[in-house]
């Protein structure tokens, strides 16, 4: 089967000692997919309807591998049009990435090893970064860390791994004539993407409650975990 067995390799976005100038770059060139593949759209839908919109007025949310920090300010724009309140705390390994942001509430840190007390955030969201870590250590420890910090739920998602979804990110960059580096990134992210049954093992391994593990829309795999408290 194509695709059976997810790749190791590193991308160029991981290799050491990228300029501020080449990251910049490669989040404008992110910015153009993120838009035509809605990027906030899972996190719009999902939250709301497991939390219900009165629990949506106000949310305090960590966003793991935040980058930029856009995937945070979509979200808070789009709840600020509903007349909602929601504050993003944007987490990442990468000062240089967090750098591009003006925003008060950037912290450089491991998804790892979480520098926030338990309970901290009424829900910890994450998008297409969990394909950087090691298997399975990194992952678990990725979901661990984020069921501890989180109140009320979890969202966490990343590209499902099949030939449809290669072809559909190879079509898509080729029509935005991205460079070639970008391009090989973007294929290799589906590469290193994954099936529910990984993720569901991994997630059991983290300790989290009944994790809910599912194929989104075709395009992506989601773990989605509500705190016992709140189911």
């Amino acid at each position: 089967m194509l695709l059976k067995q997810r790749s190791t390799q590193p991308e160029n976005l991981d290799l050491p000692g990228r300029t501020l100038e080449i990251v910049r770059e490669d989040y404008l060139q992110l910015a153009r997919v993120n838009r035509i593949f809605r990027f906030a759209e899972p996190f719009q839908r999902l939250i709301p309807a497991t939390l219900g919109e009165a629990q949506c007025q106000s949310l305090s949310v960590l966003d793991l591998g935040a980058g930029d920090c856009s995937l945070g300010d979509t979200l808070e724009m789009w709840a600020k049009g509903k007349s909602w309140n929601w504050e993003t705390t944007h987490l990442d390994l990468s000062p240089l990435a967090l750098s591009l942001s003006e925003s008060k509430r950037r912290v450089v840190g491991s998804a790892l090893a979480l520098p926030f007390r338990d309970n901290s955030f009424d829900v910890v969201i994450a998008a297409q970064m969990t394909h950087h870590l090691e298997v399975p250590d990194g992952v678990v420890s990725h979901f661990r860390e984020a069921y501890r910090v989180a109140k009320k739920m979890v969202v966490i998602y990343d590209l499902h791994r099949t030939l449809p979804m290669y072809m559909l990110v190879w079509g898509t960059l080729i029509c935005l004539r991205a460079p070639k580096d970008f391009r090989d990134d973007g294929l290799l992210s589906v590469k290193k993407g994954w099936r529910p049954p990984e993720w569901l093992a991994m997630a059991q391994e983290a300790g989290i409650t009944a994790p809910n593990v599912r194929v989104d829309r075709a395009a992506r795999v989601v773990l989605q975990a509500v705190k016992p408290a709140m189911a």
